[in-house]
């Protein structure tokens, strides 16, 4: 069997046990519900209310689309085979699904340092932030991000269409992973995991210079304010994208950093699927149970709504 032949893979998903699969199946349904709602909410009142038509909210909402397109890539064929209990993909949808994750995944982490960049000029050069952070600007920086996406990710694609496959087509995964197609393919990987390390270590060490440096910087002002109730406005700027920051690298260093191979095959794919259900579904909370503005917005466009209804 080599990747000519190979017409699809078998996708082993998380367990064989039907009760466990039927918690399983309403945990991720109900997630994958709250995340696209969420998000969606996020972006529509970004386009809806004028006041949050800045680049903190520019920037949001486009991290609200990503966090869509990124779960909205994988969930949904998963919940799939576990509904109708097909676990086959078909080759074309498997590289598509490897493509849109990994691509979304990496211009996260680039947009999660473009929004960290946003936080440090709005803290530490407030003065200067509408001049800096322009409309133009945040253009640019969302294309630099996707950009950026593209260069790590297109590398990897093509070496994984180059694979083939001379014993197995089954995946020990509910997604198509470029790890796992790495383990079952029989050709010389050497290439290929080189260029994974080296395109993660390169988008991780990136992006996460810029978010520590930013947030070093925005420390050391906030302490230099004078007053405490100055303190706490700085910090509530920025705490949600901290918190989220926190989450999206703690989770990808915990999956990259376990010791075991066993743990790997197991832990691993919980964590994964934590990452594509749970954590967008978490950050639309994030932003808005801790955010007034976010919270006001909302209350005005859903009054205007049912204003409009009863008339």
């Amino acid at each position: 069997m080599r990747n000519g032949t190979v017409t699809s893979f078998i996708l082993l998903g998380l367990t064989d046990d039907l009760q466990l699969q039927v918690l399983i199946f309403v945990f991720v349904f109900l997630t994958y519900i709250l995340s696209v709602a969420g998000n969606l909410t996020i972006i529509t009142l970004t386009f809806v209310d004028s006041h949050l038509r800045t680049p903190m909210y520019f920037f949001l909402k486009n991290f609200s689309f990503l966090e869509i397109s990124f779960t909205s890539a994988c969930i949904p064929r998963y919940l799939y085979n576990i509904a109708t209990g097909d676990k086959v993909i078909t080759y074309n949808a498997c590289m598509s699904q490897v493509f849109f994750t990994d691509i979304c995944g990496a211009t996260e982490f680039f947009l999660l340092a473009t929004m960290s960049y946003d936080c440090y000029v709005a803290i530490c050069k407030p003065l200067h932030y509408v001049t800096i952070v322009s409309s133009r600007v945040c253009r640019i920086l969302i294309i630099c991000s996707w950009m950026a996406g593209f260069c790590v990710i297109i590398p990897l694609l093509s070496l994984c269409l180059n694979l083939e496959f001379c014993d197995s087509n089954v995946l020990d995964h509910f997604a198509c992973d470029a790890f796992r197609l790495v383990k079952i393919s029989c050709s010389d990987t050497w290439i290929i995991e080189q260029t994974v390390i080296v395109c993660a270590v390169l988008t991780l060490n990136m992006t996460l210079t810029c978010v520590v440096l930013s947030y070093g910087s925005i420390i050391r002002t906030i302490f230099r304010f004078p007053s405490v109730q100055q303190r706490k406005k700085a910090l509530s700027t920025c705490s949600s994208h901290m918190i989220v920051v926190s989450i999206t690298y703690g989770t990808c260093f915990f999956i990259y950093m376990n010791p075991t191979a066993k743990e790997e095959v197991t832990i691993n794919k919980v964590v994964s699927l934590l990452i594509s259900s749970v954590s967008p579904t978490l950050n639309p909370f994030i932003y808005t149970l801790r955010n007034n503005q976010v919270k006001k917005a909302f209350k005005d466009s859903f009054k205007r709504f049912i204003s409009l209804s009863t008339k």
